[in-house]
């Protein structure tokens, strides 16, 4: 089915990146929608375009590099609806997945794949508000141009679901970017206790060092090398310069 189409707007039409816009023409009009696409619980894209002349809508067939006649509006209507309730379902299913998510960290059950995960959900709901965000400029100037033509009712509440999605969407990247900080959190804190015990054992044999590294240097005039009770003279001034040491640690800890 061929149509006399401006050769930019076929450009855009048979560009499968380009995204939603909605451009008027003399004697027709042009949506493209690239909206998320879900198969096989994976989130991809797809780009739609149609033609809509006479209050009828046309839907371009990539394969066959041509227009297919979809109906009038309400097909229209029902071709997205069904589209935009999966990538709600979607959006639904990472809500609750970010929830068990949100539950291990506060239960402070956190494995390796938090973070895989993490980047998983950002990836997948970053690209849903990006081209819902996109998508709902471009309906919504179909819509204004069209109100008259179109069953406002059933056009509306299709509209409330891509705002619905595009705020669910929103929802859930402030939720993880939440968590992610939560996590990070955890993350610094047990690292911190790791430094502190660190800190703790230099402390408590700093004084140790000093003494071996004293009395083992090869030079002549060392005292209490000719002591028999040497060895344990030495150990005593060590633990007797240990006691300060211990004293501020236990100060600091308890402070």
């Amino acid at each position: 089915m061929r149509f006399e189409i401006n050769k930019y707007l076929l450009d855009d039409i048979e560009n499968s990146e380009h995204p939603s816009d909605f451009e008027i023409a003399k004697d027709y009009t042009i949506l493209i929608l690239r909206l998320p696409f879900i198969k096989n619980d994976k989130v991809d894209v797809a780009n739609y375009a149609f033609l809509i002349k006479d209050d009828k809508v046309y839907i371009f067939d990539r394969k066959k590099d041509d227009f297919d006649l979809l109906g009038d509006f309400m097909d229209l209507h029902n071709f997205l609806d069904v589209r935009v309730d999966k990538i709600l379902a979607k959006i639904n299913k990472l809500h609750m997945q970010i929830a068990k998510m949100e539950d291990d960290l506060y239960e402070n059950r956190i494995d390796k794949s938090f973070a895989n995960e993490w980047l998983k959900f950002k990836k997948d709901l970053v690209l849903i508000e990006r081209l819902m965000g996109h998508a709902l400029i471009a309906f919504e100037r179909f819509l204004k141009y069209y109100k008259s033509e179109v069953d406002n009712f059933a056009f509306k509440d299709l509209k409330e679901h891509f705002e619905r999605a595009l705020r669910f969407a929103k929802n859930a990247v402030e939720k993880l970017d939440y968590l992610y900080e939560f996590f990070r959190a955890k993350q610094d804190e047990k690292m911190n206790k790791i430094m502190f015990v660190l800190t703790l054992l230099s402390g408590i044999f700093l004084p140790l060092t000093l003494i071996t590294g004293f009395f083992g240097m090869n030079t002549g005039g060392l005292p209490l090398t000719d002591d028999p009770y040497g060895t344990i003279k030495a150990v005593i001034i060590a633990f007797i310069l240990e006691v300060p040491i211990v004293w501020i640690l236990w100060k600091m800890m308890r402070g």
